[in-house]
């Protein structure tokens, strides 16, 4: 996202843009890839209300989000790119509330990896896991990414 510091978030957050709801997809290659034609779209509030449940030493990944709300809804799956966006909106609206923060932090991309897209980057996730006790290690050398060491071990169970 561009321009956080013009946007409000929490305007965002609060916009259901016609959500809950469950598109059926005919196109044959997302069925295959998804595992399903019912699609699922969350609206960003509750991204929100679940990523608060997530506890201090605890992480737990988008796609956990995109399961947890297909099993919810009856969907074969979560719709992928809005489920990113959406974390991003939570992560930049509690930035910008002063009170009841969300622990944004906790939530991390496919396999482990640190979120650029949250405020203050990589650096900022890093450091607010690091004092939860996760190690962040640093992998590549060109395309640099960032992952919680063994962040299997700390998943929290959304059920």
């Amino acid at each position: 996202m561009a321009n956080e510091d013009k946007k409000d978030f929490n305007a965002m957050l609060h916009d259901n843009k016609d959500m809950p709801k469950i598109e059926v997809i005919k196109d044959k290659k997302s069925i295959e890839k998804y595992g399903g034609c019912k699609m699922y779209f969350a609206p960003p509030i509750d991204y929100e209300r679940v990523m608060k449940k997530v506890p201090y030493g605890k992480i737990i990944t988008v796609g956990m989000l995109r399961e947890y709300f297909a099993e919810l809804s009856g969907a074969d799956f979560t719709e992928p790119i809005t489920a990113g966006i959406f974390v991003s909106i939570v992560a930049w609206a509690s930035y910008q509330s002063s009170d009841d923060e969300t622990p944004y932090w906790r939530t991390l991309k496919a396999n482990g990896e640190l979120n650029a897209k949250y405020p203050g980057g990589i650096e900022a996730q890093k450091e607010k896991l690091e004092e939860e006790g996760f190690t962040v290690i640093q992998k590549g050398r060109k395309n640099v990414r960032y992952y919680v060491k063994d962040y299997e071990n700390a998943l929290f169970d959304l059920k």
